[in-house]
């Protein structure tokens, strides 16, 4: 009874000359200390973020004015630095111009569409086959032996030399265009599709067969998703690769397209439109292989890349 009435009496310093005892403290899981240290989703760390991707735009923006500053110091003092010259580069304000130009001519939007209905064209067929058979090869050691060195031969030879080939094989100068493009997208895509499956935990692949699932469902659902990450790695590089290729598809024939325009311009010697069409096909490879990537990262909402430090 006394040990009861002990336990049951009210906090407090004595109580009928006998000492209490306080109640001991229920210690506090560390994942609860750590939700408490960490901040609101609404707190200083969320308000960081968007200053510091501001100070990343900026900063990248100062590395491109920097370049254009640097080209246009070297063209206008006639830089001669032994093995390159910049006697003969028209200087950005030349580029300029020659861009006010083109852009008020009707033949830009021309230029554009033809460009990129052909590389598109040539990436889409490149990523339905680079991706088919680098899930074959990489799944299959008889496909691997079967169509993996013949690939291999292939792949070093340039866009380049495949133009005299693409002229006699195909019967109009469209098409041949558009394998041009093909060529180059598809061993970037290929390349990626079998390292993405040959990285996939053997262990992810055991457990998957233990569990009942059958080859189709296992390669749908399981080697597929896991090795999307790295196609869409190689669809990105392969959509640059299709507009490094495009200048050499398009002095086949025709009479429209920025890389036709950019041979054009060498032909009759108009030095900033050669500069002008270089920079059309570098930006308009660039935001196209953004566009991969974005849309990349949406179909992969599990697969987030460790953001980088300093």
């Amino acid at each position: 009874m006394t040990m009861i009435s002990e336990r049951s009496a009210p906090a407090g310093p004595e109580l009928g000359g006998r000492a209490t005892f306080a109640p001991t403290p229920t210690p506090t899981p560390e994942s609860a200390v750590r939700r408490r240290a960490s901040p609101a989703p609404g707190g200083p760390l969320r308000e960081r973020r968007p200053r510091r991707d501001l100070g990343r735009v900026w900063l990248r923006a100062l590395s491109v004015a920097a370049c254009i500053g640097l080209w246009q110091w070297a063209s206008t003092s006639r830089a001669d630095l032994g093995l390159v010259t910049f006697v003969n580069v028209p200087a950005p304000t030349e580029v300029l111009v020659a861009a006010r130009e083109l852009f008020g001519s009707p033949k830009l939007w021309l230029h554009l569409r033809s460009s990129v209905l052909r590389v598109l064209a040539g990436f889409a067929v490149a990523g339905v086959t680079g991706v088919v058979l680098g899930l074959l090869i990489g799944r299959s050691r008889l496909a691997e032996d079967t169509l993996l060195p013949p690939l291999e031969v292939l792949r070093p030879i340039p866009g380049v030399a495949w133009l005299p080939l693409a002229i006699l094989m195909f019967p109009s100068a469209e098409l041949s265009m558009i394998f041009i493009t093909y060529m180059g997208a598809l061993f970037p895509i290929l390349l990626a599709t079998i390292h993405g499956v040959g990285a996939l935990d053997p262990r992810l692949i055991a457990s998957s067969r233990s569990l009942g699932a059958r080859p189709f469902r296992l390669f749908l659902e399981v080697v597929l998703p896991g090795a999307l990450p790295s196609i869409i790695t190689g669809m990105s590089i392969g959509m640059g690769t299709s507009w490094f290729c495009l200048v050499t598809a398009e002095m086949i024939g025709g009479q429209y397209g920025v890389g036709y325009f950019t041979w054009e311009s060498y032909n009759l010697q108009r030095y900033p439109d050669i500069v002008l069409g270089m920079l059309l096909i570098g930006l308009m490879g660039m935001l196209s292989s953004a566009l991969v990537q974005r849309i990349g990262a949406w179909l992969t909402p599990w697969h987030r890349p460790e953001e980088k430090g300093r």
